[in-house]
């Protein structure tokens, strides 16, 4: 059974303000659970509906009914268990290899599918601006599957951060060079922008290099591609290049 200061507590850690006075968040579905038990993520309590996670110690697992369930779960149909863990803290940014760096990303779907990518294309690194969604929020997390244990992630002044690195820096425009016909290294900072605006003036000065992905389209009248798609060609070309 969960407590009713438990369910104020878990309620609360839907909201960035309590999940940082608390230094807690909190995943659903086995997958991701299970994913995040087996990484270097403290587990602060689980509760599950089903007599499953054996391995966590009785203390820490709490069996809870469907109702109960739907009282915490960030879900409009919650899966069959949620499970709360301790922030972790940020490590130091890895100045080398592919960094990507994301400019004031808003949908938490976007970025959770964007640190899947970084995990699937070997991206151990993500620089966010300190106006990007929080990597913590339900909908990140879910939307990453697991990937948010093995990306490290730090949020950062971006155009500070920037100036201060040697790496050669790339931006993604529409009016960029052809990214299938450019020199791509296998150490630099790419920047994708915001999913309305783009990259940001402030931070399109500290580019180097302006890349793009070419329309084939026979009217050519797409705008633009979501910022998630965008990246994963991106990373495929840097990576297929290296």
């Amino acid at each position: 059974m969960v407590s009713k200061n438990q369910i104020k507590l878990i309620s609360g850690l839907h909201q960035k303000k309590q999940r940082f006075a608390n230094q807690l968040f909190f995943a659903e579905g086995v997958k991701v659970i299970q994913e995040l038990l087996q990484s270097n993520f403290e587990l602060e309590h689980l509760y599950t509906t089903q007599d499953d996670f054996k391995e966590v110690q009785s203390t820490k697992r709490t069996l809870i009914n469907d109702q109960e369930l739907k009282k915490i779960s960030a879900l409009t149909t919650p899966n069959s268990c949620l499970a709360v863990f301790k922030m972790p803290k940020e490590n130091q940014i890895i100045d080398s290899g592919l960094i990507l760096a994301l400019d004031d990303i808003r949908d938490p779907g976007n970025l959770g599918t964007i640190m899947r990518l970084c995990d699937w294309f070997g991206i151990k690194q993500i620089v966010c601006s300190k106006e990007t969604v929080d990597i913590y929020n339900p909908k990140v997390v879910q939307a990453t599957m697991g990937s948010i244990a093995r990306v490290n992630v730090n949020y950062v002044d971006l155009k500070t951060f920037i100036s201060q690195t040697k790496l050669p820096v790339f931006g993604t425009f529409m009016d960029g060079d052809n990214i299938y016909q450019s020199n791509l290294p296998q150490n630099g900072i790419i920047i994708m922008g915001n999913e309305a605006n783009g990259i940001s003036a402030e931070i399109e000065k500290t580019v180097t290099s302006r890349i793009t992905i070419p329309r084939f389209g026979e009217l050519q009248k797409t705008e633009s591609l979501n910022v998630a798609t965008a990246t994963a060609i991106i990373l495929s070309e840097f990576k297929r290049n290296s």
